[in-house]
């Protein structure tokens, strides 16, 4: 018996967890939270090299109209800001390259991710519905942050199945498949 990488395009919450960590990491992290952070104050400030103008007016546009705890920015909010870019961030560039080849070590620091990031956005959606710069548009600030409420609960249901989430346990030179670590442990027919 041998473990079998399971390819990623046969794993297809794998590749939607994926773009999920593309998203964060190429427009969340480093274009919407950084703007955050090199703008302290969005009344006297000067456009930074990064993020562009036209994202940095989108983020300012977006906070007046519907998120006052953006414009607000008080230091509650900048240090889930921090977390995000220092923490985050690198984990984002970690975990793509390990959910694409596939390698099980990524389990528990997905988990750790997905508790952290679920934490966060409980917090803020909590201040956003009810605190001291409450959402003039709750729903919406709902519907916008659902995937960083569904996101973290995918991930932590995908990696707290199993100890080894990307393999499968071969035997007999690939005529049968047992998944591993999984209740249902029945061979099934290889379609390799």
């Amino acid at each position: 018996m041998v473990r079998h990488t399971v390819p990623f395009a046969k794993r297809p919450l794998d590749v939607a967890i994926v773009i999920f960590f593309l998203v964060n990491l190429l427009f969340i992290t480093y274009v919407v939270d950084l703007e955050q952070l090199v703008i302290p104050n969005m009344a006297h400030f000067t456009y930074p090299i990064w993020p562009p103008r036209a994202a940095v007016d989108l983020i300012h546009a977006y906070g007046r109209m519907y998120d006052h705890d953006l414009i607000a920015r008080p230091v509650w909010w900048k240090m889930t800001i921090w977390i995000d870019n220092l923490f985050f961030g690198p984990f984002y560039v970690v975990a793509i390259s390990a959910y694409v080849k596939g390698k099980d070590w990524i389990r528990m620091p997905s988990v750790v991710y997905a508790s952290m990031l679920l934490t966060n956005v409980l917090i803020i959606l909590g201040e956003e519905y009810a605190g001291q710069y409450a959402s003039p548009d709750f729903p919406l600030v709902l519907l916008a942050n659902l995937p960083w409420l569904v996101f973290p609960c995918v991930i932590i249901g995908r990696m707290w199945r199993t100890e080894r989430p990307f393999t499968l346990m071969v035997r007999d030179g690939g005529a049968g498949i047992e998944r591993t670590g999984t209740q249902a442990t029945g061979a099934t027919e290889a379609s390799e």
